[in-house]
């Protein structure tokens, strides 16, 4: 029988019930803007449904013209409860969510753990919101894909993008990298903060700190990546809280990218291989 992480946060972040959740989720992504891209990576929020659904729904909706040849996805997110050094798998065969079971690829997890800064830790994962949340979504827009996760404590920017590009692969692989951005901050506030750090990504430029995004740590990383394999960060979303179901006066901030190929990105931003 295999080993399974079973849902932490069904009916708290989201539904638990599946004919619910399922309803909610298809109607967020039918709701969603359409963008004609083919991203290779995603950044996307993590929040309660309520709060950020919309925002991650624009970045899941975007895979509707790759998600037939997507056959993996490398799920990378921020520990909230557990201190992790560096970057921990769940040592699991399957993660749980209301609408079934996602099984994790063995093979890419035998392959990462090789690297010295990937850990094990099931309890990082037992509790996790950050990675949790996005599975619905995942089920809901892929067909037929095996997951890796992995929970991003302290590591440095290089460590995350060593880790990506041991498991980069090809079109098979979709990177999604799990973060909010500013926290708690009054409204007018968290727009100039949020908005300073969107520029920041749309440059590619990096370090994040954890005040800008929670995930600052893999969005580091995968921006490094993304200069390396030549990817282009296009901003899909922008809100925060304030703008979806909570009071104005401490709102957390959202954002959706994908990063997509392009031979361009080179001479754009001035880095090359």
């Amino acid at each position: 029988m295999p080993t399974v992480r079973p849902p932490a946060v069904a009916g708290l972040f989201y539904p638990g019930e599946p004919v619910q959740l399922a309803h909610d989720v298809q109607q967020l992504l039918a709701e969603a803007r359409s963008y004609d891209l083919i991203p290779k990576a995603l950044i996307v929020p993590h929040a309660g449904y309520i709060y950020s659904g919309a925002v991650a729904a624009t970045a899941y909706a975007a895979l509707r013209s790759v998600a037939a040849r997507i056959r993996r996805v490398v799920l990378l997110g921020p520990t909230h409860r557990i201190a992790v050094r560096g970057l921990a798998l769940p040592g699991v065969d399957a993660f749980d969510t209301p609408l079934g079971r996602i099984m994790l690829d063995a093979e890419a997890m035998r392959t990462a753990s090789h690297l010295p800064q990937v850990t094990l830790s099931a309890q990082a994962h037992a509790l996790e919101h950050s990675l949790e949340v996005q599975l619905p979504f995942l089920q809901s827009i892929l067909s037929d894909f095996t997951l890796l996760p992995l929970a991003v404590g302290m590591a440095t920017p290089q460590e995350v993008a060593e880790v990506l590009e041991t498991l980069w692969g090809g079109d098979e692989t979709l990177i999604v990298v799990s973060s909010d951005l500013s926290h708690f901050l009054p409204y007018a506030t968290a727009q100039r903060v949020d908005n300073e750090t969107v520029q920041s990504i749309l440059q590619l430029h990096q370090p994040l700190t954890h005040e800008q995004a929670c995930g600052g740590t893999p969005i580091n990383g995968l921006i490094i990546a993304a200069r390396h394999h030549h990817l282009a960060p296009h901003l899909l979303d922008l809100r925060n809280s304030g703008d979806t179901a909570g009071t104005k006066d401490q709102v957390v901030g959202y954002t959706a990218f994908a990063f997509t190929p392009t031979t361009k990105i080179a001479e754009r931003t001035g880095y090359v291989d």
